[in-house]
């Protein structure tokens, strides 16, 4: 009679999964853009954007550009296809709610080229955990945009500290080797790296207005959005 066999013990190590792998091989340092959107808010009373770009530091990236731009459909599309042609990574926080003046998220989707609802979905669950059903109206969202990963979300300081501490922080680098690995169509050249040894920009007040957009990188849902007057309420 054939005796019942044992458990099998494995003759070699568990292969490496793709993430860590993958995580293994990612960038230590990346490229990184800081938008904010806000009709109240400028450089020296942004949380939200100092927050930002202080974990970016301190995790070792290197900001390239940051700016405060009023809810405004025109501005936003602008600084976020400028931003796109020089960085990696472009997080952007503000005007993601539900209200007339929030127009960033129908702006974003305009010029994405490859969404990831990834973002949102897990950026609400986080946010259910603390505000409960609030959390609704958030409608954080993110994807690629030329060469390189866009990620809107809400203003409040919470809310960044939430997309990052919980998302972000430690997937910046794999995202960016994600980005990379296999070129993106139509982007000729990535953002990529930050260059070893570069010096920091100074953020002593706004950039200079950016360019107009290139014909072909999206816009259609961005052209129906009007200019909003300023309002005395926050983001």
């Amino acid at each position: 009679m054939t005796q019942p066999r044992g458990p099998q013990q494995p003759t070699s190590s568990a292969p490496e999964s793709g993430a860590q792998s993958h995580r293994a091989r990612a960038p230590r340092t990346v490229r990184a853009a800081v938008l904010t959107v806000s009709d109240t808010r400028t450089p020296e009373t942004d949380d939200s954007g100092a927050y930002l770009r202080a974990q970016l530091e301190a995790g070792g990236h290197q900001v390239v550009n940051y700016r405060v731009v009023r809810d405004d459909a025109v501005d936003i599309r602008s600084a976020l296809v400028a931003f796109s042609r020089e960085a990696a990574v472009v997080l952007c926080s503000g005007g993601t709610g539900i209200t007339g003046r929030d127009v960033t998220v129908p702006v974003v989707e305009s010029i994405i080229t490859k969404p990831i609802p990834g973002f949102g979905e897990l950026f609400r669950m986080l946010s259910y955990q603390q505000v409960g059903g609030a959390a609704m109206l958030s409608r954080a969202v993110a994807g690629l945009v030329r060469g390189a990963v866009v990620f809107a979300m809400p203003g409040s300081l919470n809310a960044v500290q939430t997309a990052w501490d919980g998302i972000l922080k430690d997937e910046i680098g794999h995202l960016v080797y994600e980005l990379e690995r296999q070129g993106q169509p139509g982007v000729l050249t990535a953002p990529g790296l930050a260059t070893p040894g570069a010096a920091s920009p100074s953020f002593s007040g706004l950039s200079a207005p950016a360019a107009v957009p290139m014909p072909g990188t999206g816009g259609g849902a961005a052209a129906g959005l009007g200019r909003h007057r300023k309002s005395d309420r926050d983001d």
